[in-house]
């Protein structure tokens, strides 16, 4: 079953994704979320929630070209889908109305 709200760091991938559109790789979401948050995030915490949302169906991958600068290894591109992007909203919402009046 799905949750029905994200986590706060689900939400800022999600986010960064967003943002960074055709070009959400795993080194740019990551350096994304470290410049907009001012937070440091390992790969791996990354790697993890990618791959927890996409098992939710709240994003997708596709493999890139490989490329010589990556030892041939090809990127991983990352995109919301529309139930992620809906997600979002929801929790999103969920959060302010919550904090309404108190900050």
């Amino acid at each position: 079953m799905k949750s029905k709200y994200l986590g706060e760091f689900e939400m800022v991938v999600l986010g960064a994704v967003l943002k960074l559109g055709d070009g959400a790789y795993g080194a740019a979401i990551r350096q994304e979320i470290e410049l907009g948050s001012e937070r440091s995030v390992s790969i791996g915490a990354l790697y993890t929630t990618l791959t927890r949302l996409e098992a939710k169906g709240y994003v997708g991958s596709r493999l890139g070209e490989s490329t010589p600068q990556r030892g041939g290894r090809a990127k991983r591109y990352f995109r919301v889908t529309d139930a992620g992007e809906a997600q979002l909203r929801r929790s999103f919402a969920a959060l302010n109305r919550m904090l309404e009046g108190v900050l």
